[in-house]
């Protein structure tokens, strides 16, 4: 009988092709009719394994779920990069296949990467949304998130409100 574990482990440069591939299927599935087409193809056209490489290579933290020996979703971390957030610590970016959603991943990783940041002395986390990806909102609510400042977020010319939710 086979068995496959899940595991949460920093990414690494071999990673680059398996993470492509996640924010390339979780971008479509999540964005589709929140992001103009033109603008959601041309967004996920610069983010190719040359970009992962540049990102599992920086200063940033990335941390990726793996099931098996696949990658099924990753977060990017660190320091907030907005005073607006008015946050110590943020996760740009928490993203599970589609194949993998509902499976609670999303929310092992997101524990794992906040206490993460806790160990790194920023206990003030943030976490921007689209304001349209009501999927998102309601997963940073129910992890007790609560809202926060909010925004707009470029993407390829098109201006899309955004909204922190702020975690203590």
């Amino acid at each position: 009988m086979a068995t496959n574990t899940v595991s949460i482990r920093r990414a690494r440069m071999a990673d680059a092709a398996g993470l492509a591939d996640v924010f390339d299927a979780s971008w479509r599935e999540a964005y589709q009719g929140v992001i103009p087409g033109v603008a959601l193809e041309r967004f996920l056209a610069r983010r190719g394994g040359a970009v992962w490489r540049g990102m599992i290579g920086g200063g940033r933290g990335l941390a990726v779920v793996e099931f098996g020996e696949r990658i099924a979703g990753y977060a990017a971390y660190g320091r907030a990069r907005e005073r607006t957030m008015r946050a110590e610590g943020e996760i740009d970016e928490l993203y599970i296949a589609p194949e993998f959603q509902g499976l609670g991943f999303g929310t092992r990783l997101f524990r794992a990467v906040r206490n993460d940041l806790i160990d790194r002395g920023m206990s003030r986390i943030g976490v921007w949304a689209l304001a349209d990806n009501a999927r998102a909102c309601a997963f940073y609510e129910g992890l007790g998130g609560v809202p926060g400042p909010e925004g707009f977020e470029r993407v390829s010319g098109f201006s899309l409100p955004k909204i922190v939710y702020l975690f203590t």
